[in-house]
């Protein structure tokens, strides 16, 4: 039998090893791998061990998934059976020997959705996949950078479906680069159709067809689009900039809006579907106009449960029943301070509420909830979208208030991962790969939504 070896002496000859032959000595040793800042071992290495990256996706773990099925959308009813011309109704009470009610014919609006192509590929040249498995690399450096890309594609799906769907415009936008307020500009995704209003205010689309494409998403404040001058104007500061067309997954955000939604003061058109932006619009009044949105004129406010219990309201009132209240953070604590000064402490438990694949965190079971309000899951995002104040400042995350009844990711191609070895195709001695998929999120009654904006931090 051959000598044992302690796991402490292993270690201890493997790092002597490690120093020695490859990158010198002491390379690893704590005190020098942290003043080592620009080295490509530190950045790879580091972020794969000590990994600082957000990589939480709660929205999108608590949505269901569903089979696309063979359906490219749907139809929604817009109104109520009053007929043209008259406010009587269509059914109403008919004495003895009265007339029956005028004959009306519903109104119908389609609903459009087609499944958004996502896609994530990542290479690795031989010579690297080689060197790394000799004593001192990383090792198979093909499943490092897989896994790494399977948490970035995920991730992001959920910063999709939380984007923004508006954001207010600073100093330095003009006809192709739209200035937003730092933090705010990875709402906006490269292939998205952005159109604007000015502080007239009137509504600017592009001044021909196929403008107002993202091309570039730079320093997540510089947005920069193919030409969209209209009538010799172009965004200037103020102005809001409004997605009109995605080209990855609708987000939440998109469904709860209304047609001149007041973002930073201003209104806005966010197209959904085939229900906003432009043509036709999500006529106010009419089913197709949905969500309730609370908005303070581009003026920041702390959250408040009036706030919050009007949201719910509405939802109700609309014919829904919230099952979901989604929120940063920041306004977690808020409304967690809110809760606590009211609260009566007989016995404490911890307990959690689950939301598909999500947990609530932890609350207590007496008193008033902290996970739940009302008997409702309460699931704190990060990549909640913000709002901006009218001097486009950022002000804290919004608070949507859901009924996921109506709200899934239908998969029209399950995630699907493929791997390219042939040099001769690639022209190149390396070794591809890319995940993708094909999705998109459905909204089956957005007037039972609701969202509260222009909340401080």
């Amino acid at each position: 039998m051959g000598t044992t070896t302690s796991l402490t002496e292993y270690l201890a000859q493997t790092q002597r090893s490690l120093y020695s032959r490859v990158f010198g000595a002491d390379f690893l040793q704590k005190q020098t791998y942290m003043t080592v800042a620009n080295t490509t071992f530190n950045q790879t290495y580091g972020r794969k061990v000590w990994d600082a990256l957000n990589n939480r996706t709660v929205f999108w773990n608590a949505l269901k998934k569903v089979a696309w099925g063979p359906t490219a959308g749907w139809v929604l009813r817009t109104d109520r059976g009053v007929y043209a011309g008259s406010d009587s109704p269509r059914v109403r009470p008919v004495t003895e020997s009265g007339h029956l009610p005028a004959i009306d014919t519903s109104t119908y609006k389609g609903v459009y959705s087609l499944p958004k192509i996502i896609a994530g590929d990542f290479g690795a040249p031989i010579k690297s996949i080689f060197v790394n498995t000799l004593e001192g690399g990383m090792g198979d450096i093909v499943a490092m950078e897989l896994q790494a890309l399977e948490r970035d594609f995920v991730k992001e799906i959920n910063m999709e479906l939380l984007a923004g769907s508006a954001a207010i415009c600073k100093a330095g936008s003009n006809a192709t680069t739209y200035v937003l307020p730092t933090g705010l500009g990875h709402h906006f995704k490269i292939g998205d159709t952005v159109y604007w209003y000015d502080t007239t205010p009137a509504w600017r689309p592009p001044a021909a067809a196929g403008n107002g494409v993202v091309s570039l998403v730079a320093s997540d404040a510089s947005v920069t689009v193919s030409d969209v001058t209209s009538g010799g104007q172009t965004p200037a500061v103020g102005d809001i900039a409004c997605v009109v067309g995605r080209a990855g997954l609708t987000s939440i955000d998109d469904i709860c809006m209304e047609d001149g939604a007041t973002v930073g003061g201003l209104s806005s058109d966010v197209g959904v579907y085939n229900l906003g932006g432009i043509t036709p619009a999500r006529t106010a009044g009419a089913y197709a106009a949905g969500a309730y949105v609370s908005y303070n004129n581009g003026v920041g406010r702390d959250l408040s449960l009036t706030l919050l219990d009007t949201s719910i309201q509405k939802c109700r009132e609309h014919g829904g029943e919230p099952k979901l209240i989604l929120m940063g953070h920041d306004q977690y604590f808020k409304l967690e301070r809110l809760l606590n000064a009211h609260q009566r402490y007989m016995g404490q438990e911890e307990f959690q509420v689950g939301v598909g694949d999500e947990r609530t965190l932890p609350g207590t079971r007496t008193g008033l909830i902290l996970s739940t309000y009302m008997g409702i899951p309460i699931l704190p995002d990060a990549d909640c979208p913000k709002s901006a104040d009218s001097g486009a400042t950022v002000l804290g995350s919004n608070v949507y208030v859901l009924d996921t009844d109506y709200i899934e990711v239908a998969m029209a191609l399950q995630t699907t991962y493929i791997e390219n070895r042939d040099f001769f195709a690639l022209n190149a001695m390396i070794v591809r790969g890319l995940i993708y998929m094909m999705a998109e999120l459905r909204c089956t009654n957005i007037w039972v939504q609701g969202k509260i904006a222009d909340l401080n931090a």
